[in-house]
């Protein structure tokens, strides 16, 4: 419900929110290909299959997100569908969709059909999917090897392999096909874990429509609100901003709550005098933020609250301004360690030297997981950490989130009484710019005076009196 001595204000936040950064062209898509295409042995084909639909419950399916690896070759939006690569040969870009239905149309939406996968989305070629164990064959002839992602679906790759040793079945002179299989994610992956221009914009918008959620629900929070009236409006901003779904479950965690780090039941009851720890991402243009912030139920930190934010901020802020080209991938989360265990130290739950206490690794019982992770299409986004064993090195285009934190169960007996019940979690997304990090999610307040101040003001996006 917007209020309307406030709506002027939201509209002018969803109009700079929502307009539209520059998406995947089918240019930019055909050029991906192109260097998929470039990258893989001499003679391969590719397969780059699409989601399918999930039952929920009877005749009920989950909402549909497609394959991240199948969208940002294709930019195709429909289930059920395939893509082959040829590299060198005619046609070159093949697609399986589901064929023109005007009966199942009518129930499950209008589809691309063959016809729109040939002029909307540029294939060379187009066949019903259904025809997939016919013609899949016939594509594969020439070609010394296949590539995809092995292991997501064992039907699938069961499929590849009976159409890539259809030659052998049916031996005719001159018949030839791949006798190899190759794994897709060294080669795939590697070019998504490197951001164009494109992606970046989307990943700077998911961000700034996801800083507006997290404000608006620490505009709302107070004793008695429930952890899912948060979650509903913050999300409710989202939408409106241009945000067609979540990147991942939305983590609204008040209390003792956001000891756990994947709570996401989110139906407890706000107190007074706790931390709200949420940790949700808006998706736009098929990329996701992935921003944490923590904040006060009654809008100011106690003095203990305060202490323990500021050593997770200071060591959020630090490992920030080490996630820069030439750094290893680790340097950030080396960095927190250091000083969180000192923070430890500080606040009189650990004791002894701070090289010491890391070498035992004594800090991970209250921070048990690592500072960050790649970001893009999916919330744990596709590349790898480490090469021939030693972290590699952050390269400009490379977006990683920064996320320490600190974790104090209520019933952990070897902390002070004070810090008992307190989880804090600060999580930033940090783009490897020319001139070093680059936060994305800046516009999401964090330091200490600035969330208080958000958490002072009337909601802007909804009528508080009306949920009372």
């Amino acid at each position: 419900m917007l209020d309307s001595s406030k709506s002027g204000a939201a509209e002018a936040h969803r109009q700079t929110l929502t307009a539209a950064p520059s998406l995947a062209t089918a240019d930019i898509l055909a050029a991906r290909r192109a260097r998929l295409c470039a990258s893989v042995s001499e003679g391969a084909v590719v397969i780059v299959p699409g989601a399918a639909m999930v039952s929920r419950n009877a005749d009920v399916e989950h909402d549909f997100r497609q394959d991240s690896d199948f969208f940002y070759l294709t930019g195709f939006d429909e289930p059920d569908a395939l893509a082959v690569l040829r590299p060198g040969r005619d046609p070159g870009f093949v697609l399986f969709v589901r064929p023109s239905d005007p009966d199942a149309e009518t129930w499950t939406g209008r589809r691309a059909g063959l016809a729109g996968a040939r002029a909307r989305f540029g294939a060379d070629a187009a066949y019903d999917v259904g025809a997939l164990d016919s013609e899949l064959p016939r594509l594969l002839e020439g070609a010394t090897s296949i590539q995809w992602v092995f292991g997501r679906d064992e039907r699938r790759d069961a499929a590849y392999i009976r159409a890539a040793q259809h030659h052998w079945r049916t031996p005719r002179v001159g018949a030839v096909g791949p006798n190899r299989y190759e794994d897709l994610r060294p080669t795939l992956h590697e070019l998504r874990l490197r951001k164009a221009p494109e992606e970046i914009a989307s990943l700077r918008r998911a961000a700034r429509i996801t800083a507006e959620g997290h404000h608006e629900a620490m505009r709302l929070a107070a004793a008695g609100r429930w952890e899912y009236e948060l979650a509903a409006v913050m999300e409710m901003v989202f939408r409106v901003s241009g945000s067609q779904r979540n990147g991942y479950p939305s983590i609204v965690a008040g209390g003792d709550n956001a000891t756990i780090l994947h709570y996401n039941t989110n139906r407890m009851r706000l107190e007074g005098g706790a931390l709200v720890l949420i940790d949700a991402g808006a998706e736009f243009g098929y990329h996701t933020a992935d921003v944490t912030r923590t904040f006060p139920v009654d809008g100011r930190f106690s003095p203990a609250q305060r202490d323990v934010y500021a050593i997770v901020l200071a060591a959020e802020e630090a490992s920030i301004a080490l996630t820069r080209a030439g750094t290893t991938y680790l340097a950030a989360h080396e960095c927190s360690v250091r000083m969180l265990t000192q923070g430890l130290v500080d606040l009189g739950v650990l004791s002894g030297s701070v090289d010491g206490l890391i070498e035992t690794e004594a800090f991970k019982p209250w921070f048990m997981h690592r500072t960050g992770h790649w970001l893009g299409m999916d919330v744990h986004d596709v590349g790898l950490y480490a090469n021939s064993g030693a972290p590699r090195l952050l390269e400009v285009g490379m977006v990683t989130t920064v996320e320490p934190g600190l974790y104090f169960a209520a019933h952990d007996e070897r902390v002070p009484v004070a810090l008992r019940g307190i989880g804090v979690r600060i999580e930033d997304d940090v783009l490897v710019g020319e001139d070093g990090p680059d936060v994305l999610s800046i516009d999401c307040v964090k330091a200490i005076d600035d969330v208080e101040a958000i958490c002072a003001e009337a909601p802007l996006w909804i009528d508080r009196r009306r949920l009372s």
